[in-house]
């Protein structure tokens, strides 16, 4: 069994970043993972201060509901990140927590990552900007890191649109082999 924590950037409940989330979260569970879904639009997180206190304490000197979301970041075996993709990067929701995530990155390692995209826009190529940003805090910044899929959400704009894409199915399926 595995621990699987997925982090949601959606700003819309059940937007189809989100939906996506509990079509993976389904397939994960049905394997026997235990599953924790987090909405980032529930939690207090306030931008980075750059005050490098963090770097000597891997403490942040803010008191907001970061902490609890590196502790579990740090206990997962596998993380997905799912963004709706605006103006061809990631919002920011989801690029202000991994910015947070400086206090304690290094102990995030051995994960296996997961990505899910989503955007009104037809093309996966698009998405390209966002997919390596996401890369670039997995792999380059964290030990030991394994992409293991990206969901590509194309062509959603209105919330529940998503569920007529191949993307439904393959955020569920996905969830199973985790």
């Amino acid at each position: 069994m595995k621990q699987v924590l997925i982090i949601s950037a959606s700003p819309r409940r059940q937007g189809n970043s989100d939906t996506l989330c509990d079509q993976f979260a389904k397939g994960a569970k049905e394997a026997g993972h235990q599953v924790e879904k987090i909405n980032l639009q529930d939690k207090k997180i306030n931008f980075c201060l750059g005050c490098g206190a963090c770097n000597s304490t891997h403490v942040c000197v803010q008191k907001d509901d970061m902490k609890p979301l590196l502790d579990k970041m740090i206990v997962a075996d596998v993380i997905v990140l799912a963004t709706p993709v605006y103006f061809y990067s990631m919002n920011g929701q989801l690029k202000t927590f991994i910015d947070r995530c400086v206090p304690r990155y290094t102990e995030m390692t051995n994960k296996d990552f997961y990505f899910i995209l989503t955007a009104a826009d037809t093309e996966r190529k698009n998405m390209k900007r966002t997919v390596e940003a996401l890369r670039g805090f997995s792999e380059d910044c964290l030990e030991g890191t394994h992409e293991k899929g990206i969901i590509y959400g194309v062509g959603a704009w209105q919330r529940g649109e998503i569920e007529n894409t191949s993307a439904f199915e393959e955020a569920y399926q996905m969830g199973k082999r985790c």
